[in-house]
């Protein structure tokens, strides 16, 4: 069954017209509602897109960068570098922690990182090399920010689309089912309401020609009787018969007639 040929199976009457108006009165807001939901996610969602392309572009020289400072530090300090580092540290000092933002409905979940107490591991290094392996360790705190930044965006992202493709339903089915089908119940129930009175007008219309008729044989019955009346009072008077006295008054009557005209 097609789109325009589609409504719902109602009976035809001005209370279910009046419910089914408030229906797509609500259709209607809830699609342009919907309608700039999606307009606001779509723009979110371009905007998360440019960062994560542009975090993407600037990840490559950190992760190139980082990874050749760790070699510069080994070079410098020795390879026994890690086993000391390793003893020296107790505890991350670089965290990671998640919240959530809330954007035209969509939660969407953000991690940000945070430094938790002091580093400790200053000494590492001090024999040799030392000033190389804080400039390896800057180098890849610098890339841990940017591996947190592009897990959040990417999260965000994904989320965002999902929401959006779901959302983009929702406005395809108002747009082209659910409104389409009301307009077309109302249409459907509008032409029953008027066929229906229709239906009464004819209706009255031949009741009133019913009662006319009626009364125009009680007329003609009640001057059928009046004549009947006067014939017999006119055959008495004048002592002729019935047919005779109707003879007479219609010539009277015809008579009076021309003197009118």
């Amino acid at each position: 069954m097609s789109g325009q040929t589609q409504r719902l199976n109602v009976v035809p009457t001005v209370t279910v017209l009046g419910v089914i108006k408030a229906r797509l009165i609500g259709a209607t807001r809830g699609h342009a509602l919907l309608k700039k939901k999606s307009d606001a996610l779509t723009v979110q969602f371009r905007q998360i897109l440019k960062k994560i392309v542009s975090a993407k572009e600037s990840m490559g020289d950190i992760m190139k960068n980082s990874s050749f400072s760790l070699t510069e530090a080994k070079y410098v300090a020795g390879e026994n570098i890690k086993h000391v580092v390793l003893e020296n540290v107790q505890t991350a000092s670089l965290r990671v922690r998640s919240r959530q933002d809330n954007v035209a409905g969509v939660k969407l979940p953000k991690f940000e990182y945070f430094t938790e107490g002091e580093t400790k591991n200053d000494l590492t290094g001090l024999a040799r090399g030392g000033q190389q392996v804080q400039l390896c360790r800057a180098a890849y705190v610098k890339a841990i920010e940017v591996l947190v930044e592009l897990a959040s965006l990417q999260t965000s992202f994904l989320t965002l689309d999902e929401a959006i493709k779901t959302t983009n339903r929702r406005v395809n089915a108002l747009e082209n089912v659910v409104k389409p089908r009301l307009e077309n119940t109302i249409q459907y129930i509008k032409g029953e309401l008027d066929e229906l009175e229709r239906e009464d007008f004819f209706r009255l219309k031949k009741i009133q020609g019913f009662k006319k008729k009626e009364i125009e044989k009680q007329m003609a019955a009640a001057k059928k009787f009046a004549e009947e009346q006067v014939a017999e009072k006119v055959s008495l008077q004048k002592g002729i018969s019935m047919n005779a006295a109707h003879n007479f008054l219609a010539g009277t009557i015809q008579k009076d007639e021309d003197i009118i005209f």
